[in-house]
């Protein structure tokens, strides 16, 4: 598919997602938010795809955050809408039946760090920086910001990101479980591909219901949670992976699973 603002890359069971405007570092657009939209719906709906990849073109931004061009024209009623545009379209990549990984290459900044937030797994190199500076600009996150840096390192530290606005590094970003890998510049595709891959290498469904189970299961209490996972778990007794999975486990060889 050809895309304007992304490219979009399919092979070995991996969908490689890049955001391609490096001379404007990445910045998300009311376009390449579209364009994006239309490949995590096809990462969803295409069986040959298990994992997918997401990262930004050139060595200086993964994405450094919006269109500012765009933002600064914005009336409320707008700024509504931009705002649940891009909360639709990171909660497709959050709520996807395949892993998304974050390949975190340089600024992840406001609408950059939301993405890579939405991502299940997100891997950085050491010359990544990550924040939400929105009030240095008179505003809030907008695409999720709020609420899953909260869930995923805590109250304290995303009110402390939030409210300075700072950027914070890699090695910090890692420390408070904001990503949870940091590799060298030149090592990040192939540290992504590498996890991927073995992902892709797992059964679909059981990753699928392992995502479901996680990301719903954290907005339960507990007993209920629990009852999700066993209901799950019950799932994955009635698929074909799963004979496959036990019984190639038993005859001491690799499993071959096909998605049901």
């Amino acid at each position: 598919m050809a895309y304007e603002n992304l490219l979009y890359e399919k092979r070995d069971a991996i969908a490689f997602i890049t955001i391609n405007r490096p001379k404007l570092l990445n910045a998300l657009n009311r376009k390449t938010m579209e364009e994006l939209d239309e490949c995590v719906c096809d990462v969803a709906t295409d069986n040959a795809v298990r994992v997918a990849i997401l990262t930004g073109a050139g060595e200086k931004a993964f994405v450094a955050g919006a269109d500012i061009n765009e933002l600064a024209k914005l009336s409320p009623v707008d700024g509504r809408d931009y705002g649940l545009f891009g909360q639709s379209v990171l909660n497709r990549i959050e709520n996807s039946p395949k892993p998304f990984i974050a390949a975190i290459n340089g600024f992840a900044l406001g609408g950059g760090c939301e993405l890579a937030l939405a991502c299940a797994i997100r891997i950085a190199s050491e010359k990544a920086r990550l924040g939400q500076p929105e009030v240095k600009l008179g505003l809030i996150p907008g695409y999720g910001g709020t609420q899953r840096l909260a869930r995923l390192v805590g109250k304290g530290r995303a009110l402390q990101l939030v409210l300075s606005g700072d950027p914070i590094t890699a090695e910090e970003a890692l420390r408070i479980g904001l990503v949870n890998e940091v590799v060298p510049p030149g090592d990040l595709l192939a540290e992504a591909e590498s996890l991927a891959k073995k992902i892709a290498a797992n059964a679909p469904l059981a990753v699928r219901f392992c995502l479901e189970a996680v990301n719903h299961g954290l907005d339960m209490p507990l007993p209920e949670g629990l009852y999700l996972e066993a209901t799950l778990f019950s799932l994955c007794c009635t698929t074909e992976d799963m004979k496959e999975g036990t019984k190639a486990f038993l005859e001491k060889r690799p499993a071959k699973f096909v998605g049901r």
